[in-house]
């Protein structure tokens, strides 16, 4: 199974885009035999002007591939709502991971398959939609 990790990027620091999604990698790769979808592996920070192209087609492609998206939405982004929206096109499981407190949208809500609280629920979950 292939889940693509989908969430904010843009204008974070390094330990905010790529921590949790590290963590995942490494608890699907060893807990689930599943592999992730990083699209950090291409880190377009401070370009993102200079490559809209490259970089929308290449996340779109990432979640034709993907059997499921597992998203990180601690605060609003335009790239993750996106990425949900066009996976929810394609009949994909979403995961939506929104922390307590934050803010769930009706967009959000709707286009998900499931909303949890925490990594761990967020992990789990996407597990149980792929089985």
């Amino acid at each position: 199974m292939l889940i693509y990790l989908c969430g904010p990027i843009n204008g974070l620091t390094d330990d905010q885009a790529k921590s949790w999604r590290d963590e995942c990698k490494k608890v699907f790769s060893i807990q689930h035999s599943c592999r992730t979808i990083d699209p950090m592996r291409r880190d377009y920070r401070g370009k993102e002007s200079d490559l809209v192209n490259e970089i929308v087609q290449l996340d779109k492609r990432d979640v034709r591939r993907s059997d499921a998206i597992l998203a990180y939405c601690p605060a609003p982004s335009v790239g993750t709502s996106m990425e949900i929206f066009y996976a929810w096109q394609l009949d994909k499981p979403v995961i939506a991971i929104v922390p307590n407190g934050s803010p769930v949208s009706p967009w959000l809500a709707y286009h998900s398959t499931k909303i949890v609280k925490t990594l761990d629920e967020g992990i789990k979950a996407t597990e149980q939609c792929l089985l």
